[in-house]
Order: C-alpha cells, then structure tokens, then sequence
C-alpha cells in the first residue's frame, strides 16, 4: 500500500517536514515553514515575496512562490514564470550540492528567461538569463565551490 500524502484530487502532496532547502525530513522532525499549497498573489506580490526568500537563502521556497504564479500565470507570461522557478530551483540544487542538476536547470530556466524582452513587471529578464548561463558554465568549469553567495541572490527585477 502506497502512503504517500494525497490531496483531495489524489494528487500526491508530502506532508513531511522540509528543511530549509526543501529535502524532506522525518516525520515527527521540526522542519522549515513551508509556502502553503494554495498560494496565490499576484505578479509584483509574488516576484517581491520570491526576492525575499533568494535574499534570506531559501531557494526551494522561491521556487514554491514561482511555481504558484506560473501557474496562475495567463499563457502569454507561463513560460518566463515557469523559467524563473526553474532559476529557483536551479539555485536549490547549487545549496543541495548537486552540481549536474544545477547545470540543466540553470541552462533551462535562462532558456525561456531570454525569450521575454522586455519583460512584465519589470522582471531583468536579460540579466537573469545572462546570469544563469555564467553560473552553469562556471559551475560546468570550476564546480559548485565557484558559486558565491551572491550569485544565488540575484535582483529578479
């Protein structure tokens, strides 16, 4: 029998606790405050929210906020939310410590990043794009050692 947490739809959801880069934590743990399922603000809410959790070093909650938007995102703006969260993620896998996984998803997210200029809500779509290509092939060259704190807090606008 599968015990993995279901919502209401049967969609799988983890209840477990996270820490602050998202790795679940036993059941029972004391975890990070997560960004509840049901998240929705809109874009400038959100893209300052997202800002406030890079700057605080909380990548995989980023993501959280990112994702809620790109899917809430009508379709002309899904690609560049959907593109930030990725950059999110791709920052979460550089504190994980996996070198590959940031590489793919820091050359995806500036994929779809660079294809919004200018952007909507004054999001830096060109620098962030140029940023996530540096970061990957830095990190492609000289491994996750070469990432500064600074680079995973970039401006998102």
């Amino acid at each position: 029998m599968n015990d993995r947490d279901r919502d209401d739809a049967g969609r799988a959801r983890s209840s477990r606790p996270r820490d602050a880069y998202g790795r679940p934590l036993p059941r029972g743990a004391r975890g990070e405050d997560r960004v509840p399922d049901d998240y929705t603000a809109p874009p400038e809410e959100a893209l300052a929210e997202a800002q406030r959790l890079l700057d605080a070093d909380r990548p995989f909650h980023a993501h959280e906020v990112l994702e809620a938007a790109w899917k809430a995102a009508p379709d002309p703006e899904r690609e560049l939310w959907k593109g930030l969260a990725q950059l999110a993620v791709g920052f979460t896998h550089v504190r994980r410590g996996n070198a590959q996984g940031a590489q793919a998803l820091l050359r995806r997210a500036a994929d779809r990043i660079a294809a919004y200029d200018p952007a909507p809500y004054g999001i830096a779509a060109v620098s962030l794009a140029a940023h996530a290509r540096r970061m990957a092939d830095r990190i492609e060259k000289d491994g996750l050692a070469a990432v500064t704190d600074a680079d995973l807090a970039p401006n998102l606008s």
